[in-house]
């Protein structure tokens, strides 16, 4: 049976760790090359690359901030660079803070929507050359934060709620080349970490493999869906 994304090409942004990994290798299960991105390449990340290619696929690590301008067109132009093109761009960078509203600070504020907001936004106008030409698709990692507010995470929710906004924004700015959808996960736990299943009602927490799910969706639904946000949590928000 053909894999559904053999021969696609797929940047992944942050895709060392967590739920970024985790696309990573699923994409590439489903026959994907994959470009991932850090901001600094180390054992993990060679670690990982090597992973990859044992799925069959060609895999390459580049380095990337993607708070820093220079740092994200040059990232995108290597990656373009190694696998000929971009099919597929999966924003999963980010940041994530608790903070007291009353006592948020500018720096605090900037920051996260540095990360969250604009770096999705340069990671993407960098890239968008190459999806207009493949006919592609951005998906960008929301979160449930951007949907309902969290009092100890004003900040946070706000950057991801912008990043929603700026989603169904670029679907209709690009089409109709390029499809843009967005994944707003809810709380997604890790190995030992607490997590909220008593408060959601599909009664357990969510994981890594439901937020890629979603990803490889969009990843290989119709360029027809656009501009959709995803929310994967379980009702949690309901």
């Amino acid at each position: 049976m053909t894999k559904p994304l053999a021969g696609r090409r797929v940047l992944v942004t942050g895709g060392v760790r967590r739920i970024g990994r985790a696309i990573a290798l699923e994409c590439a299960e489903f026959g994907a090359d994959i470009i991932f991105t850090s901001r600094k390449l180390d054992q993990e990340a060679d670690a990982l690359v090597e992973l990859l290619r044992s799925l069959g696929v060609r895999a390459f690590a580049v380095t990337c901030d993607v708070r820093v301008p220079d740092s994200v067109t040059a990232a995108v132009a290597e990656a373009a660079g190694l696998l000929g093109g971009i099919d597929v761009l999966v924003n999963n960078a980010g940041a994530f803070e608790s903070a007291a509203l009353e006592s948020l600070d500018v720096a605090q504020w900037d920051a996260m929507f540095e990360t969250n907001t604009r770096g999705p936004l340069l990671v993407a106008q960098a890239a968008y050359p190459h999806l207009k030409a493949a006919g592609g698709r951005i998906i960008h990692i929301g979160s449930l934060g951007g949907v309902k507010p969290w009092a100890t995470h004003g900040h946070y929710c706000a950057s991801k709620a912008a990043l929603h906004m700026l989603s169904a924004t670029m679907a209709k700015a690009w089409a109709p080349e390029i499809s843009v959808n967005c994944v707003a996960p809810g709380m997604i736990v890790f190995d030992d970490e607490p997590g909220l299943a008593a408060k959601t009602p599909m009664g357990r927490n969510g994981t890594a493999a439901d937020v890629v799910a979603a990803v490889v969706f969009f990843a290989t639904a119709p360029t027809f869906v656009t501009g959709q946000l995803l929310v994967v949590d379980g009702g949690l928000g309901l």
